[in-house]
């Protein structure tokens, strides 16, 4: 009972303190994260549609059902998007190939929905500009209402969403409907009604852990093909190799996934890069968008060729027949955006051969032809690092933490494990701690808590150990002492009694006469009493008979002409005076009465003496207190009044929103 009295003590405590001691709201989400991390939603794994399509892939798509009933569209991921589209029945016409929809990932059509709902911010009319990658050219109109979304193909238990954003595109510069993942409120007519994306009404209706997600494209060189893996509110660590590197998301207008690009290097060394640039992570497009200069170097070292008419670095079948006989890689080195270059931290992300070699098709090309996805921008906002990079990479986004990472993939036949990423006020410790490290001010942060938690740690085992244990050692050992005291005290008492005035061992003898004491057991001879110096002392049955206390005159004394009785004989012409013997303290036994009948009394041998023994004492512990309760202490039982545990509050955290 103490013990557990003790934990519930030191668990209350820690907490308290450390919400006081640690620095931030660190001391707050360590004290709450064993309460409140039982009642989070686990991390929601999207299932891959198993199937490769696209017309400049082929790309590994996602399953999405839209509407009532629903109906099946097949997607793809976009890192940049806030939104979802889907290709409407427009997207396809008399003048498109037969199989047009399904090239496309199938149609949505919002007049056979029930749970459609038209946006009604231009009362006018439904159709709104896309506006993404406007900077790459890429325009394209769509029409914009809301309807029920549910993540996966039937059956698969994705979670659903009602009254979603929804756009149906007919351009086919987006050729594919997308799956938006940038967790960004939508804006329609001004920035005062902002419309919240799918993945912050799944975080605000409870269906994920966080606003976070993981994702790489998967490729189909690899282990005979890998799909796509793609995690909200978590991560598969099963996918890539761990680094310590983590990307801040900018301060700035630049879009969130924003790195450095410090070099491109071939496996034979090769600089393909003349400077650092800035390059952001997009998985919207499949091209890597780099400058001029650096498109030339690429030329020369893989034999690439510029189409006008395709717009597409075209590989003939003997080009591709080489390179794959060379088998080359490409590693891109990325580092933060805010640091300088003398920066140790750097990640090298490297894509074989295989990732650049990708096919294009209807309406890019009239026929299947390879290509390499490799694309010339015109000035700085168009660098990207589109689709193809995000083969080898495994990307993950927190915007709790406004920040991600980009990792190596791993390719193995480990299976699939999903690890949660707790928000900020749910975690002391980094929830990505195997793929990047903490910013600064968190790790001195975390350094001055470790400190003050140390001595947290030694204020609890005090109190709730070692002054418990002094406390109960002392409380025995005063048991102990009074036990012992105790029995002394009864072994004295039982060996103090009134002692005999006439003792056997010590005779009174007056100078000058000569005593004879025989035993009242024997016989013996007559004596001739003649001798006036010889006094004899008379046989007798009856036990010794004390003398009372006071000073009066002595009660057994017998004035009977020649003769003074005592209590132990008779001695003839002497009385002693009752103040010589009046020190001893003693009780006279019933049965005497007058001289005269005392003298008969003494003839019989009826006189008997008695004493009384002092009672054994006894003795109860004191009560001792303790510093955690009240401790009474009774003939070694020990009842304890636990202290009341403490209340812990909790406080969430909520990030800001930056409007698209």
């Amino acid at each position: 009972m103490l013990l557990a009295l003790h934990s519930k003590v030191a668990y209350f405590a820690f907490s308290v303190l450390l919400s006081f001691l640690l620095p931030g709201s660190l001391g707050r989400a360590f004290g709450e994260r064993v309460n409140s991390r039982a009642t989070l939603p686990a991390p929601i794994s999207v299932l891959p549609s198993q199937e490769w399509e696209g017309n400049d892939g082929p790309w590994s798509t996602f399953t999405l059902q839209i509407g009532t009933p629903p109906q099946n569209v097949k997607v793809l991921v976009s890192t940049a998007s806030t939104q979802t589209w889907a290709v409407a029945t427009e997207g396809c016409g008399a003048g498109d190939v037969t199989d047009c929809p399904k090239l496309r990932g199938g149609q949505y059509n919002y007049t056979a929905s029930s749970s459609w709902v038209p946006n009604l911010a231009n009362v006018s009319n439904q159709i709104y500009e896309l506006g993404l990658e406007s900077a790459l050219g890429l325009k394209g109109n769509g029409r914009y209402g809301f309807d029920d979304i549910t993540l996966g193909f039937q059956g698969s238990g994705g979670p659903t969403l009602k009254n979603q954003t929804v756009a149906g595109i007919a351009a086919k510069e987006f050729f594919m409907g997308v799956f938006g993942l940038t967790a960004r409120p939508s804006n329609f007519t001004n920035y005062d009604n902002p419309i919240p994306s799918y993945m912050e009404n799944l975080r605000n209706q409870s269906m994920i852990p966080s606003l976070s997600w993981a994702y790489t494209a998967g490729n189909q060189y690899r282990l005979n093909d890998v799909l796509g893996s793609l995690t909200l509110g978590g991560y598969d660590s099963s996918k890539f190799m761990p680094n310590n590197l983590t990307f801040d998301f900018p301060t700035n207008d630049d879009p969130d996934l924003t790195v450095k690009l410090e070099a491109i290097t071939t496996s034979s060394s090769i600089s393909l890069l003349q400077s650092s640039i800035n390059t952001v992570l997009d998985s919207t497009v499949s091209h890597i968008w780099l400058p001029t200069s650096s498109c030339a170097l690429f030329e020369n070292a893989f034999g690439l060729t510029w189409n006008d008419t395709a717009q597409l670095y075209v590989v003939s079948e003997t080009q591709h027949t080489l390179l794959q006989a060379q088998n080359p890689s490409v590693t891109f080195t990325l580092r933060r955006a805010d640091t300088v270059s003398s920066a140790t931290e750097r990640v090298n992300i490297t894509l074989p051969y295989g990732a650049f070699d990708l096919e294009a098709s209807w309406p890019l090309v009239e026929n299947s032809t390879r290509y390499f996805p490799l694309k010339r921008a015109n000035d700085s906002s168009q660098y990207i690092l589109g689709r193809a990079f995000f083969q080898e990479a495994y990307v993950i986004a927190d915007y709790e933490r406004k920040n991600f990472s980009v990792s190596q993939c791993k390719w193995d036949s480990s299976p699939q494990n999903i690890v949660t990423i707790f928000p900020p006020s749910n975690s002391t410790d980094n929830p990505k701690s195997e793929t990047s490290g903490l910013p600064t001010g968190a790790i001195a942060g975390i350094a001055a808590g470790g400190g003050a938690l140390l001595i947290v740690l030694a204020v609890v085992l005090y109190f709730c150990w070692w002054r418990p244990r002094q406390r109960k050692r002392k409380t025995a050992e005063l048991a102990a002492n009074e036990v012992t005291i105790q029995n002394q005290q009864q072994q004295q008492q039982q060996q103090e009694f009134v002692k005999p005035e006439l003792d056997s061992n010590e005779v009174n003898q007056k100078p000058g006469l000569q005593i004879h004491e025989t035993e009242g057991s024997k016989v013996f001879a007559p004596v001739e009493i003649g001798n006036p110096d010889i006094v004899y002392e008379m046989p007798a049955r009856e036990e010794v008979a004390s003398e009372m206390t006071g000073t009066s005159t002595r009660g057994d004394e017998i004035d009977d002409d020649r003769f003074l009785y005592g209590g132990r004989g008779f001695r003839r012409g002497d009385r002693t005076p009752a103040s010589a013997t009046a020190s001893r303290q003693s009780s006279i036994s019933s049965g005497w009465g007058s001289p005269r009948s005392m003298h008969s009394e003494l003839a019989r041998g009826r006189g008997r003496g008695s004493f009384n023994e002092a009672s054994p004492g006894t003795d109860t512990l004191s009560s001792v207190s303790s510093g955690w309760g009240s401790t009474n202490r009774t003939l070694g039982s020990d009842n304890v009044s636990p202290a009341s545990p403490g209340h812990i509050q909790r406080e969430q955290r909520r990030s800001g929103l930056r409007h698209q």
